[in-house]
């Protein structure tokens, strides 16, 4: 989200952060006011593209510049060709997944996933069913909605432990959220760093597969019942559009050609084997581009927001108070600098996701601080964007005020906290992740 007012940047401010501090404010306010009054989805009450307008009005009024030349600062960078192209393709993502799933997709999926499940593994097996269903889906809430309730009737059969079965299928879907090429995550961090898709998920795969088998075996070892599970119809049919985006995505294939062929592959297959038909197909793809709508609108006024604190010296205020503590941590140059910029990046990240409950949200903020660290210290686009979605992704897995954390728990009946704790996989990727980080050679 690197945007280009067209105005010299001035020198480094705090001030300029004040906009970035009420928008936080704001939002976290809010949160915590409605958590205090037992209001379910507390963070979610005040809705994060009307908690930032009052932020956008302070940054206009700070602004050095004459009112129209800051108005026209903050439309450059919403209209930004990275800005631009993350909305594009957040709606075809969003479109996908809503086809994919009214044409039966995913249950197809689920089913397909139970008729390999043996019977005395069920844990590790909901892990890599919604993990499976995530990565294709790109989303862990919608992932979550259509595996917990099965998850929930699977463990009351085989007496698991309502905490250990939530634990394991947010577990999976995080991890899904996380490596997906059409996840917002994935689209912020490779957007905002300027980097491939394909290559952020070869870079994630070296820190995923390591957190993930450690999962499995954790998951393997838990104390778990058995259950027969009644087979299901299988319709293989109904799943290859999930496979044809994992594999087209994979070797490459430009994301937006890749999103368009899995939603017209989802529709084909919708009408070939039920009575799905075409009006409905564009129904269901409004109501795709519908449910993106927050993220949508909230990222651009987000790179609105940034081009005006960037104009004013605020992320260069914040770039260089890190910049001083990777000196202080490490040589000049070379691989101690890039170690200590990639954990600057998950610091901050981690900090703002914490703060906001939403995983694509504080990529999007932090963004473009970190492709300044990345830039001045050698960290790769691709290894950049791949520390950015791991550790919001580790975050929104941990904290009990998340949407993922919230929905599971309201489906299980357990309390938020209690499904956080049981979030396996987050833990292990945490310590994976800074370890490879502080260890891995660079290139």
């Amino acid at each position: 989200m690197s945007s280009a007012p067209s105005a010299v940047n001035s020198p480094a401010s705090f001030v300029a952060l004040l906009p970035l501090f009420l928008f936080l404010g704001l939002f976290i306010g809010a949160g915590l006011y409605f958590q205090s009054q037992g209001v379910d989805y507390a963070f979610y009450q005040l809705p994060s593209v009307i908690a930032i307008l009052p932020a956008i009005v302070l940054a206009i009024l700070l602004s050095k510049q004459q009112i129209n030349s800051a108005i026209e600062t903050f439309i450059e960078g919403i209209g930004h060709s990275n800005i631009i192209a993350m909305c594009l393709i957040y709606l075809l993502a969003g479109a996908f997944a809503a086809v994919a799933k009214a044409t039966g997709g995913v249950d197809a999926t689920v089913a397909l996933g139970l008729s390999f499940i043996p019977s005395n593994l069920l844990l590790p097996g909901f892990f890599v069913i919604a993990a499976f269903i995530a990565t294709s889906m790109g989303t862990s809430m919608g992932t979550i909605a259509a595996v917990a309730p099965v998850a929930l009737g699977v463990a009351d059969q085989a007496h698991i432990d309502y905490a250990i079965m939530a634990g394991a299928v947010m577990s999976g879907a995080l991890f899904g959220d996380n490596l997906s090429i059409i996840s917002d995550t994935t689209i912020a961090a490779t957007r905002t760093q300027g980097c491939e898709m394909k290559d952020k998920f070869r870079e994630n795969l070296v820190f995923a597969i390591p957190a993930s088998i450690l999962t499995l075996i954790a998951f393997s070892f838990v104390g778990q019942g058995q259950a027969d599970i009644v087979a299901q119809d299988i319709e293989i049919l109904k799943v290859l559009p999930y496979l044809t985006i994992l594999v087209l995505a994979v070797v490459g294939l430009n994301v937006f050609v890749v999103l368009s062929l899995g939603i017209v592959l989802a529709g084909v297959t919708g009408v070939l084997s039920s009575h799905y038909t075409f009006i409905q197909f564009g129904n269901d793809i409004y109501t795709g581009f519908t449910n993106m709508q927050e993220i949508f609108i909230l990222s651009m006024l987000v790179g609105g927001l940034a081009a005006l604190m960037q104009q004013q010296g605020g992320l260069t205020f914040v770039s260089k108070q890190i910049e001083r503590l990777i000196k202080r941590f490490s040589k000049a140059n070379g691989e101690a600098s890039s170690r200590a910029a990639e954990l600057g990046m998950a610091a901050i990240v981690a900090a703002t996701n914490t703060c906001v409950a939403n995983n694509t949200v504080s990529i999007v903020v932090t963004g473009d601080i970190a492709k300044e660290l990345a830039e001045k210290h050698g960290v790769s686009p691709k290894r950049a964007a791949s520390i950015l979605d791991i550790f919001a992704c580790i975050i929104q897995g941990l904290i009990p005020h998340g949407a993922q954390a919230l929905l599971i728990a309201s489906v299980f009946t357990i309390s938020p906290l209690v499904a956080v704790s049981n979030a396996w996989y987050c833990m292990i990727l945490a310590v994976m992740a800074v370890i490879i980080v502080i260890f891995r050679k660079r290139v």
